[in-house]
This record gives C-alpha cells, sequence and structure tokens, in this order.
C-alpha cells in the first residue's frame, strides 16, 4: 500500500499545483501591487462534518510560499461544527492566493469522504464495518482510502497485489468456482469469493478461506446464506447499499459491508477560505 507520508504528500500536491500553474502562473495574481505583503487568512467550514486532507491543504500553501505559518485547529477525523475554524494561514498575499484552490481541493474532498463514511457507520452496528472498494480517483487512492479510515471506516484491498478476490468475471474466465478457490488457497494469500446465490455457496463450503462476500443479494436471500455460514468465514455484502439501507444490512449480522460511494460518490466538503 501507498505510504501517505510527506514524500507521498508533496508529490501529489506538486502535480495539482503544476495543473493550476502551468504554463504562465497566476496572471490575475500578478496584477497585484502589493502582492508580497504577509497577512492572515482562515479556512472556514460551511457546514458539520468530519475533517480529512489536512496535511495535503498545508503542503499546497508551503510549496507555494516557504514562508507559509499554517495552524490546525482541527485534527483529521475530528468533527467539525459549521462557521468553525479549521485552519488559520499566515503568508504572503501571492502564496495564499495561488494555492487557495488546490489547497481547498484536497480538503474538501478528502473532508468529503470522511463526513459521508462516517454517515453510514452511525447507522450500523458496532458489529459490522464499513469498507470502501477500489473504486477511487486514479492517483488519488491513498488519500481516499486514508480520508475513509478517518471518517471511522475501514480500508479493503489496496490494490490487485494485496489479496485474492475471486469475482464473477473471474469464475466465468476458470474451468470452475471450486477449483479456482483451491488453486487460490495455494498461494497462502488472504482469498475473498464472491457469490451471487445459494447454489455457488455449496459449491466452497468447506474449504478453508477468509471471507465469503455476498453480491448485490438482498436482505432475505442474504440471511440465509449467513445462516448455512454458521460463523466459518468472515462475511461481507456488496452492491446498492446506501444510507437507506445500510442499517437493515448490518442488522443480518454481516461482518462487513462495502460501499463504492464513500469514495466514489461523496459530495465536496463546504469549506471557504477568507483572507482578515
Amino acid at each position: 500500500m501507498q505510504k501517505l507520508n510527506q514524500k507521498y504528500i508533496n508529490s501529489v500536491v506538486k502535480k495539482a499545483l503544476d495543473e493550476d500553474l502551468r504554463p504562465r502562473g497566476d496572471i490575475t495574481t500578478n496584477l497585484i501591487s502589493f502582492k508580497n505583503k504577509k497577512l492572515k487568512a482562515k479556512i472556514i467550514a460551511k457546514q458539520n462534518g468530519v475533517i480529512a486532507g489536512l496535511d495535503f491543504c498545508k503542503t499546497a500553501f508551503k510549496l507555494i510560499g516557504r514562508e507559509t505559518v499554517f495552524i490546525k485547529k482541527v485534527s483529521d477525523g475530528k468533527k467539525i461544527r459549521k462557521n468553525k475554524v479549521i485552519a488559520e494561514i499566515r503568508a504572503r498575499i501571492k502564496t495564499i492566493l495561488i494555492a487557495e484552490r488546490t489547497a481547498l481541493n484536497f480538503l474538501n474532498h478528502a473532508s468529503g469522504i470522511a463526513t459521508l463514511t462516517n454517515q453510514f457507520v452511525k447507522k450500523t452496528s458496532k458489529k459490522t464495518k464499513i469498507c470502501c472498494t477500489r473504486k477511487t480517483t486514479p492517483n488519488l487512492r491513498a488519500l481516499e482510502k486514508y480520508a475513509v479510515k478517518k471518517g471511522g471506516g475501514y480500508n479493503h484491498r489496496y490494490n490487485l497485489s494485496d489479496e485474492i478476490l475471486i469475482k464473477d468475471n473471474h469464475i466465468i474466465a476458470s474451468n470452475g468456482l471450486r477449483e479456482l478457490v483451491k488453486k487460490a488457497l495455494k498461494t497462502k494469500k488472504i482469498v475473498t469469493v464472491e457469490i451471487e446465490n445459494i447454489n455457488q455457496l455449496k459449491q466452497i463450503m468447506g474449504l478453508k478461506f477468509k471471507r465469503i462476500l455476498f453480491d448485490n443479494m438482498n436482505v432475505s436471500k442474504l440471511k440465509k446464506c449467513l445462516k448455512l455460514c454458521k460463523n466459518r468465514y468472515q462475511t461481507e455484502h456488496s452492491g446498492n447499499a446506501s444510507l437507506r439501507n445500510i442499517k437493515k444490512i448490518s442488522k443480518t449480522g454481516i461482518n462487513r459491508i462495502s460501499v463504492g460511494a464513500i469514495t466514489h460518490s461523496a459530495k465536496s466538503f463546504d469549506s471557504s477560505l477568507l483572507i482578515l
């Protein structure tokens, strides 16, 4: 898994700044006569939510102006109320104006994921984990999975190398589900098998692997499958989980629910920067 360290943060943020500044820089800020004057600014929350991505936000300002003093008023993973201050910045006018949008884009994107994840977590029992998927923004997976954790969720496998997840298309492309699972067990990797019906479940019962993923099952079928499993496997539900039905799914006793929406459909958190 990609480590969320300063080297990674610098790399990702630099690419975003380059996207905003090439080829001629900030031609609007260049019009200001006193752009080297130092000022203070505040980032204000415009909604309730959970904060994430502050180090990405800070790095955007620091890469533009080393003189930047970035003071966090809340830490990642903490809840914040509307109109409260998220952070204070002291820097030159040009640093604040150039970095503002990139900084807020990272903060608002990560905080939006953390906030939505937390809404799902609050609707489930303590025995059920809310997990993210690989449905992430290209090149931002580490940030998005980090934001999920800050919202109280859990990370699924990071990429295709981490664990074996046998899905429907793998089964179609192979010579049979049970034989494919047996091959997977020889790798000594964690094995998850996705099934769509009770017949598939019966084919793999007795094989010693870690997790069964029940794909797009209604609650009635899910309960029948869980009863057959008798706690011999870790269990997971995937497909069409929403804030409307997540509580009902959780009540079945399922161990995990994977929710692609917390990364691919999270609404951006609402915050703004005000120069004082």
